[in-house]
């Protein structure tokens, strides 16, 4: 039994050893015939890819289970990127696709069981307050600087992921990696934004005029602002921010998760 979920917003496969000539073949046809284009140049690819191969060697014939939702990322990491990672490292891995629901269902028993359902989750970055507070998902923090130290890709940049501040706990431990992101829809209240009052009220206080906001920090501050100065429109009780806000059973693990 295992006690750990190596859980994601990405899954990174990272595995250790001595390079076999049909391996850099392997990952020479697929630099050039499918990991085009890249930041890297093709030598730079190669480089990367000889450290994957060595990295792998004692883990050959190894077979690693992972779930994720039924999204187009996914369904290429699960047709494509699998296929190529077996094939340069001898490692197979079985990428299953599943709704969201199952996916997070699946996380749950997990955890709840110790029963090892899956090695891998590409789950929602919601989940970071269950990972962080329950301690049954890899802290990656520690996990790079110390037992995986030797399997983690020396060319892996944590700068480069766009969201690692929804993947990181409370504790400043990273948990997740991200591996894709939605673009999300707001909707507003255009007549309370139009309010001269409210504009005049909310540029007094934020210097700024209100608006839709162009970044988290005007996102932020115009929730406060309709929490806790407005307060009250038309005798109804507002408040500023409403993302994930009804209490459902598709939407409540966000609610205490989050």
């Amino acid at each position: 039994m295992r006690k750990y979920l190596l859980s994601a917003a990405a899954v990174i496969a990272v595995v250790a050893g001595q390079a076999a000539y049909a391996d850099e073949a392997a990952a020479k046809k697929w630099i050039d015939e499918e990991f085009q284009p890249s930041v890297l140049n093709k030598d730079e690819q190669m480089s990367e890819m000889q450290w994957f191969i060595n990295a792998a060697a004692p883990y050959k014939g190894m077979e690693i289970n992972v779930l994720s939702e039924g999204i187009p990322t996914h369904s290429y990491e699960s047709e494509v990127l699998t296929k190529a990672f077996e094939e340069i490292t001898g490692i197979k891995v079985n990428h299953q696709i599943l709704g969201e629901g199952e996916v997070v269902q699946a996380v749950q028993t997990q955890m709840q069981t110790k029963r090892n359902l899956y090695d891998a989750y590409v789950n929602d970055s919601d989940l970071i307050g269950t990972h962080s507070r329950l301690q049954l998902a890899y802290n990656l923090t520690d996990m790079m600087a110390g037992d995986f130290a030797d399997v983690t890709n020396p060319g892996l940049d944590l700068d480069d992921f766009m969201g690692t501040q929804f993947t990181t706990g409370p504790d400043g431990d990273l948990y997740q990696l991200p591996d894709q992101q939605f673009a999300n829809l707001y909707w507003f209240r255009k007549d309370w934004f139009d309010r001269e009052d409210l504009q005049a009220a909310f540029k007094a206080k934020y210097g700024y005029d209100l608006g839709v906001p162009v970044n988290w920090s005007a996102y932020e501050d115009i929730a406060e602002f309709f929490s806790e100065d407005v307060k009250e429109i038309d005798g109804t009780a507002i408040y500023g921010h409403m993302d994930y806000g009804k209490r459902a059973p598709d939407l409540g693990w966000r609610m205490t998760d989050a």
